[in-house]
């Protein structure tokens, strides 16, 4: 049984790393949750993943998609300076389950999107291998598997 499969959060019996929880960013959160928007949320907050997705799937849904992709590039970036900041050393699970890992995890998800739709398939690949080992259940929410 994985930690997905049983909902425990923690130390992975087969010897794999912990799962990594990104901490809750509230106000930004908060700012995104009641519909500021996410330009606003993104200049304020910079390093918060959920708003450069929410960007990136807008962009995304009006066409621009290589505007997409720099939103989704910049929050994936941030994304994994936040996930190394609290411990990821490169590979483990980032659990979608956890709502603040979901800012990166979506972002991740839109860059791949991106890479798929100008032709950059080698990075879409990646960032669909890279979704799906970080979590499936995040792959099977946005629809990437």
């Amino acid at each position: 049984m994985s930690v997905h499969d049983s909902g425990m959060v923690g130390r992975d019996l087969l010897g794999g790393p912990p799962p990594t929880l990104l901490p809750d960013e509230g106000e930004p959160r908060e700012m995104l949750e009641r519909g500021d928007d996410p330009a606003a949320v993104a200049a304020r907050y910079p390093t918060h993943s959920a708003a450069w997705a929410a960007l990136a799937d807008a962009a995304f849904a009006r066409g621009a998609v290589v505007e997409s992709y720099a939103y989704a590039r910049v929050g994936y970036h941030r994304g994994l300076d936040a996930l190394r900041r609290n411990g990821w050393k490169g590979h483990g699970p980032v659990p979608w389950s956890h709502e603040p890992n979901r800012g990166f995890l979506r972002s991740l998800n839109a860059l791949g999107r991106a890479a798929e739709a100008i032709g950059e398939t080698d990075e879409a690949d990646r960032c669909r291998t890279f979704l799906a080992d970080s979590d499936p259940q995040a792959a099977a929410a946005l629809g990437a598997d």
